[in-house]
């Protein structure tokens, strides 16, 4: 799940970026169409409430239209929870260090117990609680700002005889239909959890991403399906918890879309840490058996447990809601082909965040959308620059990527220099106890700009900001190198990760 991101992430790699149609990014949105027009937003996940807030701004009558509650799956079961829970873990994961720091724990004489453990009743109570009131928080300033809100299911419908706005109908919880006219639509209706046949869940035993937040008890044995971003995300959190984590990946390695060093690295913690790691395993069946569940793999082995997440992507919500009908053209699986300022092929309809599969992030959707919005409304606006954007994968340590990758020099795509340094060796990580993570920088061959970089590190979403100030702004390694940073600390490792890349006068003549 990513800052993700969000919007739900994949437990493979992310969803291929759409085809985009091919239209002049640089010039203005539909003439006549300015403040005081009619704006109707499908959704109100990162996409469509960052859009709403922009059409606001620009002075457009905004109508959102929403089924599930305001910040969508993002606040309600992907985003804000999982990370919510993963927080709780981390604090585990930072007693491991404990007694190199001199650290001890004593048995409490009662109950001989002197371990830290995790009540999951009381932490996926508090999971649900901080989802609603960022979800209550986001309909305060959307309606602060004059945007008004419908609690239902939004449709497309055609364009009117005038040929200047198109109907949209939102049924409402008590089955009643509202007609609503907007001169621009935005669709942000997201994603939700990709289902196999032959793993239907039930909500107790067999679990989707959005489901685990039921829980009130930790999980004997948690059998993890899919290792990608969620399925890596919420093994690791519960193994941390203190559950018994078999995690099955059809991959050679967990994480099989990131960073390799930094994807193996996470692969030896998970092991160290006790889950059993199942690689070149795939998953034909989930059953439920009373109180427990089998997974049954494809070799015919069957591995039992208490519980199965089965985390295995997601799907587009883009099914009913008049996509073809309107003219919106859709991919084979589903997504919304959208340009770079989030155009669809249809008149005046937009789209924004995962329901395109441009980029299963938060953020990305929070961009999409109000670059629409900009663009739709005639303001100046820049394209979506997909270089630019940093992810982070939550698991204990983080990873965190931005731009150019190790992959994409090892192919030849981009003639870069890679340094990579062990964080073991920062100071301020032997201060910490870290001695997982490591810092990558990667940077242009001839010139010496920064071009993308890998951070595994406690906070490494933090530390990731520098090498994206950099790739954003095209500075140099030396310009990076040359920022003063704090001594000790972890970003010390980023500057001379930059100095080890320093380009000679004799390099740059080559």
């Amino acid at each position: 799940m990513s800052q993700t991101t969000s919007a739900p992430p994949s437990a493979s790699a992310a969803p291929a970026p759409t085809t985009a149609p091919q239209h002049g990014a640089e010039r203005p949105g539909p003439s006549g169409v300015r403040g005081g027009s009619r704006v109707v937003i499908l959704g109100g996940g990162p996409g469509g409430y960052e859009g709403a807030l922009v059409a606001a701004q620009l002075g457009a009558r905004v109508t959102l239209v929403e089924r599930q509650g305001l910040g969508g799956s993002a606040v309600l079961t992907d985003v804000v929870p999982s990370k919510t829970l993963i927080a709780t873990a981390e604090w585990l994961t930072v007693t491991e260090s404990a007694h190199e720091l001199g650290i001890r724990s004593d048995e409490v004489p009662e109950s001989g117990v002197g371990v830290l453990y995790a009540d999951l009743g009381v932490v996926n109570a508090r999971v649900r609680e901080l989802a609603a009131r960022q979800s209550e928080d986001i309909r305060t300033r959307l309606e602060r700002e004059g945007v008004e809100i419908v609690d239902g299911t939004g449709a497309l419908g055609g364009t009117l005889s005038d040929g200047g706005t198109r109907r949209v109908t939102a049924t409402l919880a008590d089955g009643s239909v509202r007609e609503l006219e907007a001169e621009m639509v935005l669709l942000a209706t997201g994603a939700t959890p990709r289902v196999l046949p032959t793993a239907q869940p039930d909500g107790e035993r067999i679990l989707t991403w959005a489901q685990m937040y039921a829980l009130d008890t930790l999980p004997e044995h948690l059998i993890v399906v899919g290792s990608g971003v969620t399925g890596a995300e919420f093994a690791g959190a519960y193994n941390a918890l203190g559950a018994r984590v078999t995690l099955v990946s059809s991959r050679d390695r967990v994480l099989p879309g990131e960073d390799a060093d930094a994807a193996e690295l996470i692969e030896g913690v998970f092991r160290r840490r006790g889950m059993t790691v199942l690689s070149r395993s795939r998953a034909a069946a989930v059953r439920r058996v009373g109180d427990a569940v089998e997974v049954e793999l494809t070799d015919g082995r069957v591995v039992e447990g208490s519980h199965c997440l089965v985390a295995v992507g997601g799907i587009p919500a883009t099914d009913g809601i008049g996509l073809a009908e309107a003219g919106v053209e859709t991919t084979d699986s589903g997504h919304v082909v959208v340009d770079r300022v989030s155009r669809t092929r249809a008149f005046r309809v937009y789209a924004a965040g995962d329901c395109t599969g441009v980029l299963p992030l938060a953020s990305v959707a929070a961009m999409q959308g109000r670059i629409a919005m900009w663009h739709a409304l005639g303001d100046a606006v820049p394209p979506l620059d997909l270089s630019t954007v940093s992810a982070n994968i939550f698991t204990a340590p983080e990873i965190a990527t931005i731009g150019a990758t190790a992959q994409d020099c090892a192919s030849g795509q981009v003639d870069g220099s890679i340094s990579i340094l062990p964080l073991g060796r920062n100071p301020r990580a032997k201060m910490l106890g870290i001695t997982d993570g490591f810092v990558k920088v990667i940077s242009d061959r001839a010139t010496g700009t920064v071009l993308g970089g890998v951070v595994v590190a406690p906070r490494a979403s933090e530390l990731i900001l520098p090498i994206t100030l950099a790739v954003t702004h095209r500075l140099t390694v030396d310009q990076v190198a040359n920022a003063f940073t704090i001594y000790p600390s972890l970003s010390g490792s980023i500057t001379e990760a930059a100095r080890t890349l320093h380009v000679t006068g004799e390099q740059g003549q080559e």
